[in-house]
């Protein structure tokens, strides 16, 4: 398998970057950088119709990811996660075509498994075995579990108040946690200072390009595992963002392969009422988000008070004629109740967050019942039991 990525654009001001250097975010605005692929090459070598012979997992797509060389992939088995159909829910909504994305199936329980091997697998790659980030709490462990698995050096830096199951989780598998008092943004700002100090590369949410590549994966198995038709809304609960954007690239770069027809998939941002950073800058009709103050949720995964890729959020809400909404924590904790007891699926706090959206969207007539609709359960409950009394 040849990938062909190619270089590293400036999502803001276009400026390009070659492929070799470790680079993290665009050395003139400081905004987000994407890899970017020889898509006429892989329009000719790449066909979809071989990847029903290949490993089932998010590396069938390698063509399409940012490593070239398939000895340097730190892989537990993440990706191809189930896409069920959930017609109890359908019935009790009268909906007839919701899906359930179940990323709580991956390695270290939720999505940010993608992101984080796709990330470690670029940096073992580039040389760099000694990586840092702030987290909320399921990217820390997932950073663990794979430098574990690479033989590489995590730093973790974690609000004190995090599931207690991604603290120990990022304690067992050998990283360096360092607890603080604080939001991630707090902690993103020692992490950064940590970096600089002791020569540690820092792999943030957005703030180096490889992250992003993991998390479009699943825009991709979503296509496949739709035969190739992209659904009329996927409903994302959005902290940092990277998996929304993340399948909104993915579905770009299948467009521009001819694997898909041009997306109308809505793409829907749910946030705490807590926390709503991007709901408030969508419904202003900004383009950046200002910091949300004395951010609070119990769904510490969406507890993310400021994104460095606000833009990218908002821009691919607007594309895709989607929105941006909020529930509070009460409706996250009765629609966990409400799945598990409805289609045994024991969702994250965030996870649930989808399902408390949709009701809102079907009650104000935003979403048709009769759409082909996708919940993107980002994690499972079981990290979260710390967090709340059911």
């Amino acid at each position: 398998m040849i990938s062909y990525a190619e270089y590293l654009e400036c999502t803001n001001c276009q400026k390009t970057y070659d492929y070799i250097t470790p680079y993290r975010t665009c050395n003139d605005c400081g905004k987000v950088l994407y890899v970017r692929y020889d898509i006429d090459k892989a329009k000719v070598n790449f066909d979809r119709n071989i990847l029903s012979q290949r490993i089932n997992s998010m590396w069938r797509y390698f063509e399409m990811m940012p490593i070239k060389n398939e000895a340097n992939i730190v892989s537990l088995g993440e990706g191809m996660t189930p896409l069920l159909h959930a017609p109890n829910l359908g019935k009790s909504l009268n909906c007839s075509q919701i899906y359930i994305k179940d990323e709580g199936c991956n390695p270290t329980g939720s999505f940010k498994a993608r992101g984080l091997s796709a990330a470690v697998s670029r940096a073992k790659e580039l040389g760099l075995s000694k990586l840092t980030m702030p987290s909320a709490g399921n990217a820390g462990g997932a950073l663990s579990s794979y430098c574990a698995r690479g033989n590489m050096e995590a730093h973790v830096f974690m609000p004190k108040d995090a599931p207690e199951a991604n603290q120990r989780e990022s304690k067992d598998a050998g990283a360096n946690l360092t607890l603080i008092d604080g939001l991630i943004s707090d902690a993103g700002k020692i992490s950064r200072e940590n970096a600089q100090k002791n020569g540690l590369f820092d792999v943030s949410t957005l703030q180096e390009p490889y992250r992003a590549e993991g998390k479009k994966t699943m825009g991709y198995e979503i296509a496949e595992q739709l035969d190739w038709k992209t659904p009329d809304v996927i409903i994302y609960p959005t902290g940092g963002g990277t998996g929304l954007i993340g399948i909104w690239k993915a579905f770009k770069e299948m467009y521009e392969l001819g694997w898909i027809d041009k997306p109308k998939t809505k793409m829907i941002c749910v946030q705490s009422s807590g926390c709503a950073p991007m709901v408030r800058a969508f419904e202003s009709g900004s383009n950046s988000a200002e910091m949300w103050e004395n951010a609070q949720t119990f769904a510490s995964g969406i507890r993310v008070p400021a994104a460095i890729g606000d833009y990218l959020i908002l821009e691919a809400i607007r594309e895709s004629n989607g929105t941006a909404l909020t529930v509070t924590d009460e409706e996250m904790i009765d629609c966990i109740q409400i799945i598990a007891s409805h289609e045994g699926i024991y969702p994250a706090p965030e996870g649930a967050a989808t399902l408390a959206a949709l009701k809102h969207l079907l009650n104000s007539k935003i979403i048709n019942p009769d759409e082909k609709i996708i919940l993107m359960n980002t994690g499972n409950a079981y990290k979260y039991l710390d967090m709340w009394a059911p």
